[in-house]
């Protein structure tokens, strides 16, 4: 299972991602800002409380992203090809 085992809020609702495989990557969630689940961000240095939750990448109990829709869209793959992959390697 891919995991995200580090974490760095970057400027401009970004954050770059290292993934238990090696992969490595920045991905921009500015396009969320604006949704209401995650105006939670606008506000002064909430987006940099972004921490590592399970399997998820969490800034509160009530906010959270889940880290393989991340590793997806810094990989370029979509959940078809991951699964693919997966099964090619068990």
């Amino acid at each position: 299972m891919i995991q995200a085992i580090a974490i760095k809020p970057l400027p401009d609702f970004k954050l770059e991602i290292k993934f238990s495989d090696g992969v490595e990557g920045i991905v921009d969630l500015s396009r969320l800002k604006t949704g209401e689940a995650f105006k939670f961000w606008l506000e002064k240095g909430n987006f940099e409380k972004a921490y590592i939750d399970g399997e998820g990448i969490a800034w509160n109990e009530n906010l959270d992203i889940d880290a393989l829709r991340l590793y997806l869209e810094i990989t370029g793959q979509t959940f078809e090809q991951f699964a693919n992959k997966q099964k090619n390697y068990a």
